[in-house]
């Protein structure tokens, strides 16, 4: 695989960076099969525009905050757009699934009102997810329409992938309205990539190339399996650092099958740091309400390390889930949801729907790391959404 050299970064949004050259350079960062993995321009010694111009000032939600008894104020709101995937992560799903009816999944128009009411409440920040949202017929009108919130409080929009459909769809999806993209990486190797997937890599590859050319934000997230993928931990950091793409390392979490998940298959977040460092630097930095722990690699790389398992971070979490079928989770590891969608089709009206969500909100658990271990739930993760 061809080598690439290392990049000044500019870290931005929450961990999202990208390439810094001398002012009036063009240069780029060359991804996978030679691609262009980002054509940012520079204008100015320090500044640069970014490859989404989208004013991120709007007026914010007026009603009253979401806001659970632990003092946590709630931000951000993942959305599962199909229980759907072409890929059988060995820790995410079975490699037979049963799919849910079609009939059951969120229409669009549900999809929306549900996302409004939210972001009415305070939610500023929409992760779309699945599955995998590209097999999702009406992706590009769910992100228009869904981008339309912008006028009531929203200021990011954001979509998590595996990328093996998204490169001839890469710049619509950027023009419709997604600010950034994290896409699943568990390694470059393709063989490992095939054990842990079942799929083979070279499409991902294409659609980071595309997702990059398409002037979009990108993030690496690699779930950390001892026995699967823990020997490349390095490997996959040095071919992130090469082409400028910040990378998240996740702990592997009791989420999938029941029995499947082992805790001594967990790779904690210090057996990660001390990987690293027999070939880096790496430098703690301060914490933030991401769930990423932040680190700074050989002064200039950010690195960052959800560390669920083994150094929760509950005391801080903003999110929320509502599952394809209109399921509210307040917490990943909650037991139960709230079922949102079907009351929606009872003929619930906005102001009820909103006092549910509230009271569900307002009585949200401490967390994992108030009851760790799997949970005892027939939805996995492809169904819970990632």
């Amino acid at each position: 695989m061809r080598e690439f050299p290392q990049r000044r970064q500019e870290v931005f949004h929450e961990g999202i960076v990208r390439p810094r050259g001398p002012a009036g350079s063009g240069r780029w960062v060359q991804g996978a099969h030679g691609r262009s993995l980002a054509r940012l321009p520079w204008k100015g010694r320090d500044t640069a525009e970014t490859p989404v111009s989208r004013s991120l000032c709007f007026p914010k939600a007026t009603m009253s905050p979401l806001i659970d008894r632990h003092g946590r104020t709630k931000r951000k709101l993942r959305i599962s757009l199909t229980d759907r995937c072409n890929f059988r992560c060995t820790y995410c799903m079975p490699e037979h699934p049963d799919w849910l009816p079609r009939a059951s999944l969120l229409a669009r128009d549900e999809i929306v009102r549900l996302a409004g009411l939210f972001v009415d409440h305070g939610i500023d920040q929409i992760r779309l997810t699945g599955g995998e949202p590209l097999l999702r017929p009406d992706l590009l009108d769910c992100v228009r329409a869904i981008d339309a919130l912008r006028e009531r409080g929203l200021t990011r929009l954001s979509m998590t992938t595996n990328a093996s459909r998204i490169a001839p769809r890469a710049r619509a999806l950027v023009e419709a309205g997604i600010d950034d993209f994290n896409v699943s990486l568990d390694a470059v190797d393709p063989e490992t990539f095939r054990r842990l997937t079942r799929r083979d890599i070279d499409t991902v590859l294409d659609g980071i190339a595309a997702l990059a050319d398409a002037g979009a934000r990108i993030k690496l997230n690699a779930v950390v399996i001892r026995g699967d993928n823990d020997k490349d931990i390095v490997p996959l950091l040095e071919w992130a650092m090469a082409r400028g793409l910040p990378l998240r390392y996740i702990e592997y979490m009791p989420l999938d099958a029941p029995g499947h998940w082992k805790r001594d298959t967990v790779v904690p977040e210090a057996e990660i740091l001390a990987a690293i460092r027999q070939s880096h630097t790496v430098e703690a930095q301060p914490r933030s309400h991401d769930p990423a722990t932040p680190y700074l690699v050989d002064g200039h790389y950010p690195l960052g390390i959800i560390s669920t398992v083994s150094n929760p971070f509950c005391s801080t979490c903003d999110r929320l889930r509502i599952t394809a079928t209109g399921e509210l989770f307040t917490c990943l590891f909650s037991p139960i949801g709230v079922p949102l969608g079907a009351r929606l089709r009872e003929g619930a009206g906005d102001d009820a729907l909103a006092a549910q969500i509230a009271r569900a909100v307002w009585l949200k658990d401490a967390g994992y790391a108030s009851r760790p271990g799997p949970v005892d739930r027939p939805l996995t993760m492809h169904a819970m959404g990632g």
